[in-house]
């Protein structure tokens, strides 16, 4: 069963990437468009649908290749993260409720179209010799075709995840969002901070253990400074006055040097009677 869904990818993967050079024939005929019409003022009326139907037919092959690398829109962000068996569920379901039965309108109304443009030689109307149109509406049962193939490989795929719990392997190619790395990243970051949790609050505890004993020990210092300073304070209020010698009995009374505040205010009360002993009469 896997060598034939990889066999379906196989053939999705070379119809696609076949398809994918119409980007380059849609680019050289647009330049050359452009120079025709500006530079010979030489305009073309056919390139305007040959350009539509370019597109058209690229936009249409490429469906099944897209399909089968999964790259069409999804919301990644919540459908990224469910287990195996929830995106298996959600896509079985999306599968059959919505897409068989509108590829299967597409092709089955594409085989008309192609039908009726063939047997009416259907050309462009744009111009007289307008590029015909049959070509371009044979493409359409053909890419839905290639969309059912390729549905119905997905779907099986959907049932095996459902049965083991994991995705079939698929063929590898350039991803434009690769959820599987990212939520390998998220687990790696994720794990790193659970292991460097104990680590951190470990650093936090004897970081507090730090700082309480560099506290005790500034409590200390300072109790005996405070201590220290208490007993120089005693020791000099207790100490006996020294004996100020012969001299003036209001030195031996005052021994701390107040004897020279009352002669500066003996000073400045008997100055002014000074002064006026001294004036003319």
């Amino acid at each position: 069963m896997q060598s034939l869904l990889l066999a379906i990818d196989r053939i999705s993967t070379l119809i696609g990437q076949a398809a994918s050079w119409l980007i380059v024939a849609l680019t050289l005929m647009i330049s050359y468009e452009v120079f025709s019409r500006y530079a010979l003022s030489a305009p073309h009326a056919w390139v305007f649908d040959a350009s539509n139907m370019l597109y058209g037919a690229l936009f249409m092959l490429a469906g099944a290749y897209t399909l089968a690398k999964r790259g069409h829109v999804r919301g990644d962000i919540l459908y990224g993260f469910l287990p195996p068996r929830a995106q298996a569920g959600i896509d079985l379901v999306l599968y059959l409720a919505f897409f068989f039965p509108g590829v299967i309108a597409l092709a089955w109304a594409g085989i008309d179209f192609f039908e009726v443009s063939l047997a009416q030689n259907e050309h462009s109307s744009i111009a007289a010799d307008g590029p015909p149109i049959y070509p371009f509406k044979a493409v359409i049962p053909v890419a839905g075709a290639l969309l059912l193939l390729q549905g119905v490989a997905e779907t099986i795929r959907c049932v095996i995840c459902l049965k083991r719990g994991h995705w079939p392997m698929r063929e590898g190619d350039v991803e434009e969002v690769d959820v599987d790395k990212l939520k390998q990243m998220v687990s790696a970051e994720a794990a790193a901070g659970t292991v460097a949790t104990p680590a951190v609050a470990e650093g936090g505890a004897a970081r507090d253990e730090r700082n309480e004993r560099d506290g005790a020990d500034e409590s200390v210092e300072r109790n005996q400074r405070d201590e220290g300073g208490g007993r120089d304070a005693t020791d000099r209020r207790d100490a006996p006055a020294p004996d100020a010698g012969p001299g003036d009995p209001r030195d031996r009374l005052d021994p701390r040097g107040l004897r020279d505040d009352r002669d500066d205010r003996d000073d400045r009360e008997h100055k002014p009677a000074r002064e006026t002993d001294g004036a003319p009469r």
